[in-house]
């Protein structure tokens, strides 16, 4: 009996390491998206920002809406899906940007939910007690959007059916991406994001002028090369940190840019 009990113990634990989706981009990756956006808020939405969240309060409050995963207020985001949107391999890209643009509430709700908490903060159709709540929510979700595997395919819920090994541990290639590739360069939050600001400064501006549609269509397209690349890799840890991690860099550094654009235009 005792070995059964342990038996039925293994395989849910084994069951709950690739059913349950993971969080998003890692504690540190959603504090390194919120520095990036912090550092390029004008002063004017700075201090607007500040006023609701308190001093710096977008970075420390960036992963309240993955801690909240745990309580029971606001459950429709996870039964909902609210920080992602599962799509299908192989579709064109005039599919993606009308999926951007229409916000279908199919197979997780991340384009039509962000899309709703920016307008109703906007137009302060926000009852005043929970601005705070509505901008964590924003400020979380906005990286989402630029997580490649939150575009990830419904069957395998974003990559956490998807075994990998990491330097011989199990984990799962949704697991890699919001939390490994980050943790393999062993900075804190602050000094990464510092890092990856100087590098890809350059291309802020053209980051600032593209369409939303635009680039969550590149993140798609990132998405479909890492499935890809499932099928060759070598099963070596280096050369997959190798391979991507420039790539997750940007990604990060387009969230952080496109959240501050966000911001400051809705407290111009």
């Amino acid at each position: 009996m005792k070995n059964r009990i342990l038996f039925v113990l293994l395989c849910l634990i084994g069951m709950s390491m690739y059913s349950v989706p993971a969080f998003s981009w890692g504690q540190e990756g959603h504090r390194v998206i919120a520095k990036i956006a912090y550092d390029n808020l004008t002063p004017k939405a700075r201090k607007s920002v500040d006023k609701i969240l308190g001093k710096r309060g977008m970075i420390y409050w960036s992963n309240w809406a993955d801690e909240i995963k745990s309580d029971n207020i606001y459950p429709q985001s996870i039964k909902d899906g609210w920080h992602y949107q599962n799509l299908e391999s192989g579709l064109s890209d005039s599919a993606i940007v009308a999926m951007v643009m229409d916000c279908p509430k199919v197979n997780g709700r991340l384009f039509s939910v962000h899309d709703s908490l920016v307008y109703n903060m906007a137009a302060e159709k926000v009852y005043a007690s929970n601005r705070d709540h509505t901008l964590r929510f924003i400020v979380h979700l906005s990286g989402d959007l630029y997580c490649p595997m939150h575009m990830g395919r419904k069957e395998d819920l974003g990559g956490n059916l998807i075994p990998m090994e990491w330097f011989g541990k199990p984990t799962n290639l949704h697991e890699v991406w919001d939390d490994k590739l980050i943790e393999s360069q062993g900075y804190s939050y602050s000094e990464y994001a510092q890092i990856i600001e100087d590098t890809y400064a350059p291309l802020k501006r053209e980051i600032e002028q593209r369409s939303e549609a635009q680039l969550l269509l590149d993140n798609y397209h990132f998405t479909e090369s890492i499935y890809a690349y499932q099928q060759v890799w070598d099963g070596n840890t280096y050369h997959y940190i190798y391979t991507w991690h420039e790539l997750m860099e940007k990604q990060l550094y387009v969230a952080g840019i496109r959240l501050a654009k966000l911001l400051n235009e809705m407290f111009k």
